[in-house]
């Protein structure tokens, strides 16, 4: 008898663990679930909310955040957090109590964008440094004692102009990534200038040709813009790559 009920104890014992895995199991699966979602929801909080730009006051600040934005990017600022950036905007104008004195902001970010100007430069300098050395053992590339490394694509008959002299040209210049940052021939009209008014590569280079000459002229950045860089378009430390095809000298 006691062998039947200690059976049946146990018959009923699985059948309870059975059934309270089951709720387990389903229990597991619900949350999972649930987290899933949740997690999803969060994803879509993070995305940035579009904004209309309809109204005068809308476009004007959208373009003064652009400009702003711009900014920040060209000192080497483009590592920095954007939504961080945008939570400081939105504590401001709400004239919420600030994570960081505003009497403390200005010395904490200019020395993160001195830093990261000087990170970013460095940077330049290294691809560039490597571009020059590598091209200069390509065929047919020649190097100059100031370091001008150019390429003979075809010859002319014509002039040989001096430093003092006026030419007119045709040209494309370019950086080490490909990128067009000037060019006499997308406008459609050829450049005329004194040899005495370019960077010292264009100077010397130019001399190194005749009258309906083609070369591509590789300038290091120290016979380019160097740290200045110029305008938006050519950094500091850029090495120049033009092509250019010498018309006339005048």
């Amino acid at each position: 008898m006691k062998l039947i009920v200690i059976a049946f104890s146990l018959l009923i014992s699985s059948t309870l663990f059975a059934q309270s895995k089951k709720e387990l199991l389903a229990e597991n699966a619900q949350l999972k679930s649930e987290s899933a979602r949740l997690k999803s929801e969060i994803e879509e909080l993070k995305k940035p909310k579009e904004v209309a730009i309809e109204t005068s006051h809308q476009r004007a600040s959208y373009a003064l955040g652009v400009l702003m934005a711009s900014n920040i990017v060209s000192q080497g600022g483009d590592s920095l957090d954007a939504e961080v950036i945008s939570q400081a905007f939105l504590d401001f104008y709400a004239k919420k109590n600030l994570k960081i004195n505003e009497q403390e902001c200005m010395p904490i970010a200019q020395q993160y964008m001195q830093a990261a100007s000087e990170q970013k430069a460095e940077a330049v300098k290294k691809v560039n440094v490597q571009f020059l050395e590598d091209n200069k053992t390509k065929e047919g590339v020649k190097v100059t004692a100031s370091g001008l490394q150019y390429k003979v694509v075809s010859t002319g008959k014509g002039k040989a102009p001096v430093a003092t002299d006026n030419v007119t040209v045709h040209y494309t210049g370019k950086l080490v990534d490909g990128s067009i940052f000037d060019s006499s021939i997308e406008r459609g009209q050829p450049a005329t200038f004194g040899l005495n008014q370019v960077i010292r590569g264009w100077t010397e280079g130019l001399q190194l040709m005749h009258e309906g000459d083609k070369f591509i002229f590789y300038v290091p950045q120290e016979l380019g813009y160097g740290e200045r860089g110029a305008g938006g378009q050519i950094p500091p430390y850029a090495t120049l790559i033009f092509e250019v095809e010498l018309i006339k000298v005048n």
